[in-house]
């Protein structure tokens, strides 16, 4: 009932509050807030799985530094819109420094990693995953050593959610090393992988099964195929707006795979795919790193070309701004005029070597 001494503004957001909240009850819902980080190679389709994941029907374009976007869903009818924040990291492993940026000690609790890896491109698969992987990783145990001081109830709540995928009964529960967040591996390009020599098939999924096991993350193999960008949403959409985590499983490399975290161990992956005599040959500390000698060795890295800088953003058209481009072109001349002015009063300069000694 209003009140006489309730203002216009009063008025106006009691209204807002009844159309938003017609249940009292709807008031105690808390809102579910959640973020995510997309990143992986260039042109390995990132910007297209964020599109489908939040229906958009637009048309991809290139992804330079990191860009930001975000979707919301209602769980129920009447009820608050959960919000997820969608981060993309463009440029392959060129601009690792910006991984920082979206990740902070506030949002730590409620932040996820999609690793998104083109299995048409082996050569470029585990430098560019264990560069983004490395650095993310780094940067969320540095929050969480500066948390322990800060706030250890929420670093002892992310470190034990680390493990909450692998239950202690797990055979492989002292092999592991969980990503100290929610990551989900996506393998895209599956139409061409598909065509692939089966044995090279083979090595890359059991490759990324063991990878993905040991950091107790979720795997899963999509193109642009309907059906197969459906699976990846099904995982996105379980850390983003909180849907039901799915119980199917695919490990068969002959097909997609699709194995959510913790429900695969050494045991069904085997042992990495090279002879005993060839493993007995290779020096590893650790089995990660036995792994990737073994990948390598069929797969060896290519030059830094997936390394490169990402191209100058003010060159690219899809920024255009006519009256900002006219300004810069003029300055970059006066730049370039004083460059040459400069260069021509040094080079007059007469400099007599016995003042200089």
């Amino acid at each position: 009932m209003p009140k006489a001494s309730d203002t216009l503004w009063d008025l106006a957001i009691a209204e807002v509050e009844k159309t938003e909240n017609p249940d009292d009850n709807a008031k105690c819902v808390e809102v579910w807030e959640k973020s995510l980080l997309f990143m992986g190679n260039k042109n390995g389709g990132k910007t297209t799985i964020i599109l489908r994941c939040l229906e958009r029907e637009e048309i991809p374009k290139p992804t330079l530094a990191l860009e930001y976007t975000f979707g919301r869903r209602a769980r129920r009818h009447n009820s608050p819109k959960d919000i997820a924040h969608f981060w993309e990291l463009g440029g392959g492993t060129s601009l690792l420094e910006l991984i920082r940026i979206p990740i902070t000690s506030s949002n730590i609790r409620s932040f996820a990693v999609v690793l998104v890896l083109d299995l048409s491109k082996p050569n470029e698969l585990w430098t560019t995953m264990e560069k983004l992987l490395q650095v993310t990783r780094n940067h969320a145990n540095k929050i969480l050593s500066k948390l322990e001081k800060t706030n250890p109830e929420v670093a002892t709540e992310i470190k034990q959610r680390m493990w909450n995928n692998l239950q202690r009964d797990h055979p492989d529960y002292e092999l592991v090393d969980p990503f100290p967040i929610p990551l989900v591996i996506i393998g895209s390009k599956y139409d061409i992988f598909h065509e692939f020599d089966s044995e090279m098939r083979k090595i890359i999924s059991k490759t990324l099964r063991f990878v993905s096991h040991y950091y107790g993350a979720s795997l899963v193999f999509t193109s642009k195929s309907e059906a197969l960008l459906l699976k990846a949403r099904v995982l996105i959409n379980h850390l983003a707006f909180g849907y039901d985590k799915s119980k199917s499983v695919s490990v068969d490399h002959n097909k997609p795979l699709f194995i959510p975290s913790g429900l695969d161990s050494l045991s069904q992956i085997g042992p990495p795919p090279a002879s005993d005599s060839d493993i007995g040959k290779m020096r590893a500390n650790t089995p990660l790193e036995l792994w990737k000698k073994v990948f390598e060795k069929t797969f060896p890295p290519k030059s830094s070309s997936d390394l490169q800088d990402t191209k100058d953003p003010a060159q690219d058209l899809q920024y255009a701004e006519y009256e900002v481009d006219v300004m810069r072109a003029q300055k970059n001349q006066e730049l370039e005029q004083y460059k040459r002015n400069a260069s021509k009063s040094w080079k007059e300069m007469d400099f007599d070597s016995d003042e200089l000694l």
